[in-house]
């Protein structure tokens, strides 16, 4: 849908209510520039605002493909589309959620395409219009609010991010073990962070070469530092969180080594209470057996010593030789 569409000259909006997608093609020949922001639009509106605006068929597909990384493409006419990657952390939720604003900058026209709940723009249109000086610049000017607004608001999302890993954080270094699924999720979000940061770097050098010796400049490199602070604030996160996952693994390690040494306690003590009772089950067990032979013939020590004592030993023996000789014959020879 049509979020706003409005018509700028001389640093000035020229008028307060709804304009039509043909009425803002109309008003590019008049001088100043138009503005129409759309959220979400469907084929139809696309194929409407591209046969108005005169915008190449791959561009409006661009406009409508969800994209991973930033990117600036230049297309005939002097027209420009630039693609950006917005983010807003959710509270409720813990979770960074990613949206896209794909931003079509002509000579006369700046058409912006939201995707997603975190790509709102209407701060940026505001502060613009509040700026005169900078309005009159012409559509670079809506550019670079764009830009001023995208990096903005990755501030919040480094703090709330930051915040998150040093829970994270002070439960693994405290010798607790933390859950690793949370840490695998931060890092993912931090990583699809970083994709939506760090390319941005790139897109932005190629729009400030494109506004030298303009008033624009001056702006464009502040929006650059932000962005070179953020992007550092980014890549510091993914090697603490890596250390993070490497300290929890360790912690677990040391956990089940525990658990190891009191299993191992249990079944030495369960081992001693065995070889405490072998030799009494084998002497019941040889007494409690009811052969009328074994009860007639055996009525004193030396019987039971070579009756019971000798049943041991030569299973024992040969047992000892079968080993010896399975043993001989793997040796090589």
């Amino acid at each position: 849908m049509i979020i706003d569409c409005a018509y700028y000259r001389d640093g000035h909006r020229q008028h307060v209510g709804a304009m039509s997608v043909e009425d803002a093609a109309a008003h590019c020949k008049q001088g100043g520039f138009v503005w129409l922001g759309m959220f979400e639009p469907t084929l139809e509106e696309l194929v409407q605002v591209r046969e108005s605006f005169g915008l190449h068929e791959l561009a409006v597909e661009d406009a409508q493909t969800f994209h991973l990384r930033p990117k600036v493409e230049p297309y005939e006419g002097n027209i420009r589309l630039v693609i950006l990657r917005t983010a807003r952390y959710d509270d409720q939720r813990e979770e960074v959620d990613f949206g896209e604003v794909s931003v079509f900058v002509g000579p006369s026209f700046v058409i912006t395409v939201r995707q997603g709940v975190a790509s709102d723009l209407h701060g940026a249109r505001i502060r613009l219009e509040e700026r005169p000086e900078l309005l009159s610049v012409g559509t670079n000017s809506v550019l670079w609010a764009i830009l001023d607004q995208v990096v903005d608001g990755y501030g919040p999302v480094v703090a709330e991010l930051e915040r998150d890993i040093e829970q994270v954080e002070r439960t693994v270094f405290a010798g607790s073990v933390a859950p690793t699924e949370r840490i695998y999720f931060l890092r993912r979000e931090v990583t699809d962070f970083y994709r939506a940061v760090h390319p941005l770097l790139a897109v932005l050098a190629t729009i400030e070469r494109g506004a030298r010796n303009t008033e624009l400049l001056p702006y464009l490199r502040d929006v650059h530092d932000h962005l070179v602070l953020v992007n550092e604030e980014v890549a510091a996160q993914r090697d603490l969180l890596a250390t993070v996952l490497e300290a929890n693994m360790a912690v677990i390690s040391v956990e089940q080594t525990k658990v190891s040494v009191r299993q191992n306690a249990t079944i030495e003590q369960l081992t001693i209470l065995a070889t405490v009772f072998l030799p009494l089950t084998f002497v019941t067990g040889f007494f409690g057996q009811n052969f009328g032979w074994l009860v007639d013939h055996i009525g004193a020590e030396w019987d039971f010593l070579v009756l019971g004592v000798g049943g041991l030993l030569i299973p024992c023996l040969a047992l000892f030789v079968w080993f010896r000789r399975q043993r001989a014959a793997r040796q090589p020879t």
